[in-house]
């Protein structure tokens, strides 16, 4: 089976210009868009690995699917964390333990494990130097021969 990749082009001019920064992938505008597809695939009865460039990041992640959605709570957990075979939602800076069907990337780069994915989740910022980072996982993505589409995000 082929992976497909999806790229979000996130509209996050309203981000703090605190929140920019070498790894500003890490956005609340991407962090955000990334909880609520993992919800989206938890209720597909989907697998879900978030990768994310450090351990604060992984953390913030958690502490954000904590609170994302008071009305259906999205079973998540640290890597290493939690039951066994993982929660269905696992998050981490380090390659996942278990196949999972889905991949949300938050990191600069495409991982070396991408390929064992059917879908994975991308997003472009639109600060300039991220949205470079994120044409070039782009051009990656199709080397490795993966299906690669993009959408624009619809603000909620």
């Amino acid at each position: 089976m082929q992976t497909q990749v999806m790229f979000y082009l996130l509209n996050d001019d309203k981000v703090n210009d605190a929140d920019k920064g070498a790894d500003a992938i890490n956005s609340s505008a991407a962090f955000y868009h990334a909880c609520l597809q993992a919800s989206y695939f938890y209720r597909q009865n989907q697998r879900v690995f978030i990768y994310t460039q450090d351990k604060e990041s992984a953390e913030q992640i958690d502490e954000l699917l904590w609170a994302f959605d008071s009305d259906s709570f999205v079973p998540h957990n640290l890597i290493g964390e939690g039951p066994k075979q993982g929660a269905a939602v696992e998050i981490g800076n380090q390659a996942p333990r278990g196949r999972r069907p889905v991949l949300i990337n938050l990191t600069s780069t495409v991982p070396s494990f991408a390929n064992q994915f059917q879908f994975i989740v991308d997003f472009v910022p639109s600060d300039e130097t991220l949205k470079q980072q994120a044409r070039d996982r782009f051009r990656a993505c199709r080397q490795l021969g993966f299906i690669v589409n993009n959408q624009a995000v619809t603000e909620q």
